[in-house]
């Protein structure tokens, strides 16, 4: 059964500014993966400053504890990009690095799945969308490992199993849910561009992963899980260090 937390800011409001931060995010994804396949590393840094904008601008609109949430999902991610790509060569960008767009790229995606999990429509249909996920997403992983892709995929098998274990049991299955279809789009899109790809076989475990894998949201169920867990005691940490500031001032 799915559950709703409205303590995970999710308002059960239909606000047209929800469906204009998915639209934006879905456009410059799909615009910043096909100009970064064939770019510069100063064209990378151009579209960082860019998506930096962006996220700051519509960060605006959103609450302390969104924006808080926000803030550690971009640490947090652009840490594990480092690990998983750079460290383990999980997947490897063009240039070996970690293009200057993903941390705050990162941060439109997350937001964009706060965004859609609070929409009239994602509320309206929940169960629907989640059965949909959960077949699509199944019919994929099931496919990575049924012998017929070239490229195996039991990384991605997996990664659909800790997605359902997230999506039944976890504290926002509707963000989960929206963040199916985000980073999905940013999968396809950046794999088939040549932007970055995945390594046939996962250096953990040895197991042979897609190019992407089918699971691949399942990491951003982990981002969610970090950055609602982290966003009170940050909140927390930053509001003592102001009362410490003005205490200082008042003396």
């Amino acid at each position: 059964m799915l559950r709703y937390f409205p303590q995970n800011n999710i308002v059960c409001v239909h606000k047209k500014r929800d469906y204009l931060i998915a639209a934006l995010t879905f456009v410059c994804v799909a615009i910043s993966l096909n100009i970064d396949a064939s770019g510069s590393l100063e064209k990378q840094n151009a579209m960082g400053v860019i998506a930096w904008t962006f996220l700051l601008c519509l960060l605006f609109g959103e609450n302390n504890e969104v924006r808080a949430q926000i803030i550690i999902a971009v640490i947090f991610a652009t840490i594990g990009e480092h690990f998983a790509s750079i460290y383990m060569g999980g997947y490897t960008y063009r240039f070996g690095n970690v293009p200057s767009y993903v941390p705050p790229g990162h941060g439109m995606v997350y937001l964009t799945a706060v965004a859609l999990a609070r929409s009239g429509f994602f509320l309206k249909y929940a169960k629907k969308i989640a059965a949909f996920v959960v077949l699509v997403c199944g019919a994929w992983s099931v496919w990575g490992i049924s012998g017929f892709p070239e490229q195996g995929d039991a990384v991605g098998a997996l990664l659909f199993c800790v997605f359902l274990i997230y999506l039944f049991k976890g504290r926002s299955p509707m963000v989960y849910l929206a963040a199916f279809f985000i980073t999905t789009w940013l999968e396809l899109i950046g794999t088939a561009a040549g932007t970055w790809k995945w390594a046939t076989i996962e250096p953990i475990f040895g197991l042979p992963q897609g190019n992407p894998p089918s699971g691949v949201a399942a990491w951003y169920c982990l981002v969610d899980a970090v950055a609602i867990g982290g966003a009170k005691p940050l909140l927390s940490y930053l509001k003592k260090i102001m009362s410490s500031l003005l205490a200082e001032q008042d003396q």
